[in-house]
């Protein structure tokens, strides 16, 4: 379809707005896509403020910008009012150094990355190698949510290769940094059985908390956002005052906050708000807190007023 000239100023206005903007499929904080994920990702590395579109918000941006660049998918990245491309294309520049002369950052894509592999995962991946095809190298990366991958395949020519214990391991540019101090382990006791990989650069494990400490943080102020994650239905039956139903308008609020902002979810009973802080945990906050108990706990140790249901 044609661009009408309302929404072609808007898209102006939008793309000249900042130095870097990006239209993507959720935003910074909550990609929606595995492409933005990684866009997202690689800037991250780069630069520390930029703007994001979400397209999924505005159908008639969605087609829009596509329109506008000529280009068939999202995300789409623009650099002082140009574009640069999509996911495949930024990758390629981040990886050939194109992309950091672009933005103007002065950071070349990292080269290097210290991995160690302790004695007893080198015996496992020698065996491991030698089962595999002649050339094949060790394959290590993490994803946005720190989650981490191990394998054994065809080493690519963008990888960096990293030498450890007398082994090879191939890593994803975009990921060196995440991965840097990374220690790779085996443990073989009766809990587990495996590879262990402990990386100094995850976030902080979500802190569990019982009603009456969260009750004393929350009166001092040193946890500044407590989040309701049940249903709009729960809520109207009991709910814990000063907190915030996880709507779609406390999640694009979430976004734009200070990662660094003490924040606590509960539930009914704190399964539900385990899952939701792990998720705000693993997109970067630092201090995050799980109400042991959810807010039957609450109202059977700070406030018995709350309906128990």
């Amino acid at each position: 379809m044609s661009l009408t000239e309302d929404l072609r100023n808007k898209i102006d206005s939008i793309i000249t707005s900042d130095d870097v903007v990006l239209f993507m499929k959720g935003n910074r904080t909550f990609p929606q896509c595995g492409f933005s994920a990684t866009v997202v990702q690689i800037l991250n590395t780069l630069v520390s403020e930029y703007t994001t579109v979400n397209v999924l918000t505005d159908p008639a941006i969605r087609q829009g910008i596509k329109d506008y660049s000529d280009w068939p998918t999202i995300p789409q990245l623009y650099v002082r009012g140009e574009f640069v491309g999509g996911c495949d294309i930024v990758r390629e520049m981040f990886e050939a150094g194109e992309l950091q002369k672009r933005l103007g950052t002065g950071q070349d894509a990292p080269t290097t990355v210290d991995i160690t592999i302790t004695d007893a995962a080198a015996t496992a991946l020698r065996q491991a190698l030698d089962e595999a095809d002649e050339g094949d190298c060790i394959h290590l990366s993490v994803d946005p949510s720190f989650q981490h991958g191990l394998d054994i395949g065809p080493k690519t020519d963008r990888s960096i290769t990293v030498e450890s214990n007398g082994l090879t391991i191939a890593v994803e540019p975009m990921s060196a940094r995440k991965l840097d101090g990374t220690t790779i382990d085996y443990v073989d006791t009766p809990q587990m059985t495996g590879f262990k990989i402990d990386n100094p650069n995850r976030p902080p494990d979500v802190q569990q908390i019982g009603a009456k400490e969260l009750k004393a943080k929350l009166d001092a102020g040193e946890i500044q956002e407590l989040i309701d994650v049940r249903t709009p239905e729960e809520r109207s039956t009991a709910q814990i005052d000063g907190s915030k139903l996880l709507d779609d308008e406390i999640m694009q609020y979430l976004s734009q906050i200070d990662v660094k902002t003490p924040i606590a979810f509960y539930c009914h009973h704190g399964s539900r708000s385990q899952a939701a802080a792990e998720h705000f945990r693993d997109r970067g906050f630092r201090n995050v807190y799980n109400l042991i108990g959810g807010i039957d706990a609450w109202s059977a140790e700070v406030d018995s007023s709350i309906p128990r249901y």
